[in-house]
């Protein structure tokens, strides 16, 4: 074991713009995760990694020391070449992680999904996932690997063993300003994914005004950070940037995400969200070497949604989560209604009208997502409830006709949503007086490691 290095002497190393060495940065992690660190010298570290930076050996560094902070994952040997995940930056209305996970594992992939819980106006997987009645986000290690035998796919929150040093400096970074660093973005992201010692890793990094990066640019620098580091971990890792302006489908609101995943599972849903969703297994099915190029992946992930054997693994996910049969069944063979039954409603159901006639420019997802955050759907601090029934869903898309008084949006709410709320919602709308140019893609850039090749991977060690 390294000998540790007095903490004050690394922070003002770091303050100076000087560079930490390997054994510094694991000293300053031990620090952190045995406690040994007051937190007022914790910020002050923070804070000087995000006025000064880490160049890409000490952001690797930091990675590995946060990765080994705790208990890594084991698998069986069968398994090497297909432990796959993805991570999404954040969005409004990207429910992606809900369809995807049982498409990879239908298509032959072991997909250990450790996700996250909303925090401000994006969305979390572990919500969602917990507007279904029974399931169980908490799972064990040995758990995790039972359920990956059975089903192929399982999604969960991270355990109190896994990666504990990523669990104080989260908590640390809001409140010191400095949750936009790069190399602590990075380390955060790609320390848990070492953890799980994954074989690829696809990585959804969203811009735009609904997103932590409104700029490509921005999005672009904390993508090929990731992908380079994912690299050196032997994490095969590649970053889709994908536009985050205007919702991801129709439905935002945890329950109303739930029944839209369901959609796209069985085939169907919003042309947006099965995009993203084949997008991203596509690659994460080139980059195992279990289809030639990202779009022999996209097409055989499309062939999972549409024959039924994502849906299936998704039902049987539910099961080994806890889930009872009859509500896994009946929401993933059931009607429409008999699904937003088995979910539930809330008590009030209200379209809003367009103000006035003309053509959808787009809906903006920030000002939905802010007023939906405030009638209970998402939550400022991390333990806050939420409320799964509360959501809206989109009755038009960029570049219909809307006469003044037709119905635009459909909000689910408990009777709280006042005028001030109703004029909130107005503003996401955009009517312009002729139709809108031809949308950017959604895709906007894959970025992959220099040189990167298709085939068999490895796993990270």
């Amino acid at each position: 074991m390294d000998a540790p290095s007095p903490l004050p002497t690394l922070i003002r190393k770091k303050r100076d713009g000087e560079r930490l060495e390997d054994a510094e940065i694991r000293s300053f992690v031990r620090g952190v995760t045995e406690g040994t660190a007051q937190q007022g010298q914790i910020g002050a570290m923070l804070m000087a990694i995000r006025l000064r930076g880490m160049d890409a050996g000490e952001t690797l560094a930091l990675t590995r020391a946060m990765a080994g902070s705790g208990r890594t994952l084991a698998w069986p040997p069968a398994w090497h070449g297909l432990l796959v995940d993805k991570h999404s930056t954040g969005g409004v209305g990207d429910k992606v992680s809900l369809a995807l996970a049982p498409a990879l594992a239908a298509c032959g992939c072991k997909v250990p999904m450790i996700s996250g819980r909303g925090l401000g106006h994006t969305g979390g997987t572990l919500d969602k996932l917990e507007a279904i009645p029974g399931f169980r986000v908490s799972q064990s290690p040995e758990e995790m690997q039972r359920i990956l035998a059975r089903v192929g796919c399982c999604i969960v929150g991270q355990s109190a063993e896994l990666v504990p040093a990523d669990r104080v400096l989260y908590g640390l970074r809001d409140v010191t300003a400095t949750v936009d660093s790069l190399p602590l973005i990075t380390a955060s992201i790609l320390s848990k994914k070492a953890a799980e010692r994954l074989s690829a890793l696809v990585l959804d990094v969203k811009f735009g005004e609904a997103a932590l990066y409104r700029t490509q640019e921005s999005a672009r620098e904390l993508a090929r950070s990731l992908v380079e580091v994912g690299a050196h971990l032997g994490i095969r890792t590649a970053a889709l940037l994908s536009r985050m302006e205007q919702p991801l489908g129709r439905a935002v609101g945890n329950a109303l995400e739930v029944l839209e995943a369901l959609q796209c599972l069985g085939g169907g849903g919003p042309p947006d969200l099965r995009h993203l969703v084949t997008a991203l297994g596509g690659v994460l099915l080139w980059q195992c070497g279990m289809a030639a190029g990202a779009e022999q992946g996209r097409e055989r992930l499309a062939r999972a949604l549409d024959d039924g054997s994502a849906l299936g693994t998704f039902e049987a996910m539910l099961g080994a989560q806890g889930v009872p049969p009859d509500t896994a069944r009946g929401l993933c063979a059931g009607t429409p209604a008999q699904r937003r039954r088995l979910l539930g409603e809330a008590k009030v159901c209200e379209e809003l009208p367009a103000p006035q006639e003309g053509w959808v420019q787009q809906v903006r997802a920030l000002p939905l997502a802010r007023v939906l955050h405030g009638l209970g759907a998402g939550r400022s601090r991390a333990g806050d409830p939420v409320n799964p029934r509360v959501g809206a869903e989109l009755l038009v898309g960029t570049g219909q006709h809307l006469r003044a008084g037709e119905p635009w949006l459909r909000v689910h709410h408990e009777g709280t949503l006042d005028a001030e709320g109703r004029r909130e919602l107005q503003d996401a709308l955009c009517l312009g007086p002729q139709p809108p140019r031809d949308p950017p893609p959604l895709v906007a850039e894959t970025i992959v490691p220099s040189g990167a090749l298709p085939g068999p991977c490895r796993d990270s060690q």
